[in-house]
């Protein structure tokens, strides 16, 4: 009798678990841009890059209205809803994407139901991985957030996401410097790998500023970011953290895991 080993990590058992750097087959990548789109993304981001750096988030979206030369989308984690609500009326109707990990809190798929009621002219897309979660644990070995988390966000986040911008030359995406210091820098217009638009309307906003606002406005708010979660992602990937700390000092704690991939893709 001959046992197979698994040399990738993680599984354990038996199996011969596949390798965790290849991805399941199927879409995970966005269609190629028409070349005068992506040619026109180009132009717009080398001339208004420096100046939306600096900008307010009405003008910004006000800026995408005008320029972006096709549909954008919101990307929404759901940890806040202020990117819908900035774009009732500058960017009507405009669709809204949300990755649905299958590894969420309970709290932030109901703040995605409750969005969903909220803005019913705004299409809510529900991004999920090509693999369910029960699949790629038989496929990979299970619990790959542990062992791989930079797999298993390729394959649970960047891949799906980017699967679903086909249908855009951009997107709008809740980015702020504050979050950290990966991010401090962070320009408020910039290009995408397959040369898409990335635009972040808060990108100048405080954790304090986005508070206000959702507060003033009485905006649909999520109950973790009250208990010491003011940066959500996966449950299984996120902790609170304590005052004064990094927004994201709670994502990936102790991996030296920083991004998920989603604003460096």
């Amino acid at each position: 009798m001959v046992t197979s080993i698994n040399l990738l990590g993680g599984g354990g058992g038996e199996a011969a678990f596949r390798d965790p750097a290849v991805s399941p087959e199927g879409k995970r990548s966005a269609d190629p841009l028409p070349a005068d789109i992506a040619a026109r993304n180009e132009e717009l981001v080398d001339a208004w890059a420096d100046r939306l750096y600096h900008e307010t988030a009405d003008n910004i979206l006000d800026w995408t209205r005008e320029y972006a030369p096709g549909p954008v989308v919101l990307t929404m984690s759901m940890e806040n809803t202020v990117l819908v609500d900035l774009a009732q009326g500058r960017l009507p109707g405009v669709d809204m994407v949300f990755l649905d990990t299958e590894y969420h809190f309970a709290e932030t798929l109901t703040v995605a139901d409750e969005v969903e009621a909220r803005y019913p002219g705004n299409k809510l897309i529900r991004a999920k991985a090509i693999l369910s979660r029960q699949e790629q644990d038989e496929t990979y070995g299970k619990n790959m957030y542990q062992w791989n988390p930079t797999a298993c966000c390729r394959m649970r986040k960047v891949e799906p996401i980017q699967r679903e911008l086909s249908a855009y030359v951009g997107a709008v995406d809740g980015l702020r410097r504050a979050d950290g210091p990966t991010r401090a820098d962070a320009p408020a217009l910039s290009l995408n790998k397959t040369g898409r638009l990335k635009i972040s309307p808060i990108i100048t906003w405080s954790l304090a500023d986005t508070e206000d606002y959702i507060r003033s406005h009485d905006l649909i708010s999520h109950p973790l970011t009250y208990q010491g979660y003011p940066s959500i992602g996966c449950a299984t990937c996120t902790l609170p953290v304590a005052p004064g700390e990094d927004p994201r000092a709670g994502r990936w704690a102790g991996s030296g895991k920083t991004e998920c991939g989603l604003h460096t893709d």
